[in-house]
């Protein structure tokens, strides 16, 4: 191609960013432009880890690296579909690449599931992440908590409602997130898995971190230790499962220490019922399963009751439709073939692709994201001569239609005032930052 390529990127969490760098790091002459719905970069990184996570979060330094370079430019504050829409960016841009993530919780079809005190752990992660768009309160006065799944961010949600609100204060946590969880009255937080130790989901660090805390006594029954066939098969096949599962075996056999609170990890117990009295969560019903050789399970009949007073799904994310973008609402992705974006009819769009989960589901780590995005660039970069040339190719034109629209958006280095600022906030306290919540104050931060 011989003139220069522009491309916009919706969305700058990790695989957004990916894209763009892969795409600088080509031989082909191009610029990027990042759409970001937040004010600030990130995605995942600054709404979906838990903040006492600091090693994930160093992932932030290589993002930062990419997003300093002089052809990738950042544009947060702006809505896809609201602020602008697909047909506008064709106008500016030869190719649109979506790279929206996952952040609603997947439904789970269980009687009682939408009780009071029913939650999903999408929306409890927004809420101690400090995301400007939830509500700043959170109802924590259960002393009993059950939290159905065995991925790393039921582990998240079940360490923070463990966890004392002052081990968490080193952290970045915004101070409303801080009040509330200082008030909480929780005692025990019960985690249920349908399947067995080997059919886990969660990472050994993951795993292990849980037994950090010194007012959190993690709790896990010998008769839920429990292998068949299927389930060595995957010991012997995966070193990460082996890792867990030993984790899983120790702390078994091991006896119960008196720290304060307990986090209790409970295998083979199918949740069938959310129980509730006067619209109000009362407890679980689970029912016992049995492995049938292969690593699946079948339930038994044996049913029991638990005494808690709150449930937290942790059964998955689930992406969002995208306005005049193809969506697959089965599966919750975008129809794609190695990221190129296929309509209903499963042709190709011409200049719109994929990449991260609203490509391929919300699975894997943040590093995967990095293969996807590796895939969709090459097949951008094959697709280069037949891209349609924008109406608008200058990299100013798409300023001076935001303007126009008084789109109050924010840039790099608007991230870098309010980066600052957040470190700032944090260092009279000995913490490396305190979160600004409200949009309105990261704007006004961003813009000043």
């Amino acid at each position: 191609m011989s003139r220069s390529l522009r491309v916009a990127v919706v969305g700058a969490g990790p695989a957004g960013i990916y894209a763009a760098d892969i795409l600088d790091k080509s031989d082909a002459d191009v610029s990027v432009d990042i759409f970001e719905r937040m004010p600030a970069p990130f995605g995942l990184i600054r709404y979906g880890v838990a903040p006492d996570h600091p090693r994930i979060k160093g992932i932030v330094t290589a993002l930062h690296k990419v997003l300093d370079k002089p052809n990738i430019r950042l544009l947060g504050n702006i809505d896809y579909g609201t602020d602008i829409k697909l047909d506008e960016l064709r106008e500016f841009y030869d190719a649109v690449i979506f790279a929206t993530g996952a952040m609603a919780d997947r439904a789970l079809d269980l009687p009682g599931i939408d009780l009071d005190g029913s939650h999903g752990a999408a929306d409890f992660v927004s809420w101690y992440d400090g995301h400007p768009d939830v509500p700043r309160t959170w109802p924590l006065t259960a002393t009993s908590v059950a939290v159905l799944g065995v991925g790393n961010v039921a582990l998240d949600v079940a360490r923070i409602l463990a966890k004392t609100a002052d081990e968490l204060l080193t952290t970045e946590i915004p101070d409303n997130v801080y009040e509330g969880l200082k008030a909480s009255p929780v005692t025990d937080v019960h985690v249920f898995g349908r399947r067995g130790p080997a059919q886990a989901k969660f990472t050994p660090l993951e795993l292990r971190e849980l037994d950090h805390s010194p007012n959190v006594e993690v709790i896990v029954h010998p008769e839920d230790i429990e292998f068949d066939e299927g389930s060595i098969a995957a010991l012997r096949e995966s070193k990460q499962i082996d890792m867990v599962v030993k984790t899983l075996q120790e702390w078994a056999i091991r006896d119960q220490g008196d720290r304060p609170k307990r986090l209790h990890l409970h295998f083979f117990h199918s949740p069938a019922e959310v129980l509730g009295e006067d619209g109000k969560v009362v407890g679980l019903r689970t029912e016992r399963t049995e492995l049938t050789g292969d690593g699946n399970v079948r339930g038994t009949g044996e049913f029991h009751d638990w005494d808690v007073q709150a449930v937290y799904r942790a059964v998955g994310y689930l992406s969002s439709h995208l306005p005049e973008v193809p969506f697959d609402h089965v599966n919750g992705v975008v129809p794609n073939q190695a990221g190129r974006v296929l309509d209903l009819d499963e042709n190709q769009v011409p200049g719109v692709y994929v990449t991260g989960w609203i490509k391929r589901g919300p699975v894997g780590l943040i590093g995967h994201t990095k293969g996807d995005a590796a895939e969709t660039i090459a097949s951008l970069l094959a697709d280069a001569d037949t891209l349609a040339e924008p109406q608008h190719a200058s990299p100013d034109a798409i300023l001076g239609f935001l303007a126009a629209r008084g789109i109050a958006f924010t840039t790099w280095e608007g991230w870098g005032k309010l980066d600052t600022y957040e470190k700032d906030l944090g260092a009279p306290h000995g913490r490396e930052r305190v979160k600004v919540v409200e949009r309105d104050e990261m704007l006004r931060v961003s813009r000043s």
